[in-house]
């Protein structure tokens, strides 16, 4: 029942993730904070393995299609993404250590989560009136996924909504050019973060049981995830990410208030 249970969360979570670009660890972690079944440090470890294997499938199936990647920004935002992946697991690793405390760490990651979506929705829903930044270049794209790869390693979420709403002020894409964008920058996020594990305390310090049943869940996420994408209209697309970003919400606010 268990394996069952974390496979639909990996396909569900991971195909809202791809279709979207928020990744699915915005979906994984909260959820994985209301069933209570790991630390803190290993639902981090295993949203971390399943957002990797769907960003990994989604961003394939997309080249496959000939999607347009504007890759000027899409990769230095990837590059920045790496080294802020690397600052937000010490992050983490330090507050864990300073803390002692596991539910303490997910109030704090979900006071910080509830935050940021909450900014995003107010942003997505009134983006119109509010006029985008139309940046160009390495620099400022480095910096934003220095950002970006920090809030999600630090927070366990793969990027999410952040990503996304981000990418659209800074660079002005419509939504489902940021989603493809966000999605590399995920990847690469993710990598960093698992790169720093293996260094570090490697895999054996998690229990990783049921990391092979959420992996087949995010490749299966992944493939239907970036299907669905190519289909939707630019309208629905957004329509799916601020319904989303509803459903997290209020997942972030039930665990602060269970944790307190």
């Amino acid at each position: 029942m268990q394996y069952i249970l974390y496979f639909l969360i990996a396909i569900g979570a991971t195909t809202v993730g791809s279709l979207t670009g928020m990744g699915g660890g915005v979906i994984i972690k909260p959820l994985m904070d209301v069933i209570h079944g790991f630390d803190v440090q290993t639902i981090g470890v295993l949203s971390c393995i399943t957002v990797f294997a769907m960003s990994l499938v989604s961003i394939g199936k997309q080249l496959l299609a000939k999607t347009e990647i504007p890759f000027q920004t899409a990769v230095p935002l990837a590059v920045g993404s790496v080294a802020g992946g690397m600052a937000g697991e010490s992050l983490l690793r330090a507050i864990v250590a300073r803390l002692q405390a596991n539910e303490l760490v997910t109030v704090v990651q979900n006071v910080a989560l509830g935050l940021l979506i909450l900014m995003v929705f107010i942003y997505m829903k009134n983006k119109h009136r509010i006029k985008s930044c139309n940046l160009k270049g390495a620099v400022p794209s480095v910096l934003a996924g220095v950002f970006l790869g920090m809030c999600s390693s630090f927070l366990g979420i793969g990027g999410g909504p952040i990503n996304v709403a981000l990418i659209i002020f800074l660079f002005s894409y419509p939504t489902k050019t940021a989603t493809v964008c966000s999605l590399v920058t995920i990847l690469f996020a993710q990598i960093s973060k698992l790169a720093m594990i293996a260094a570090g305390a490697g895999f054996e310090a998690y229990d990783l049981s049921i990391a092979p049943v959420m992996i087949v869940g995010a490749i299966a996420g992944g493939f239907l995830g970036a299907s669905l994408n190519k289909q939707f209209s630019e309208k629905s697309v957004e329509r799916a990410f601020n319904g989303v970003q509803i459903l997290v919400l209020a997942i972030t606010v039930y665990n602060i208030v269970y944790n307190l």
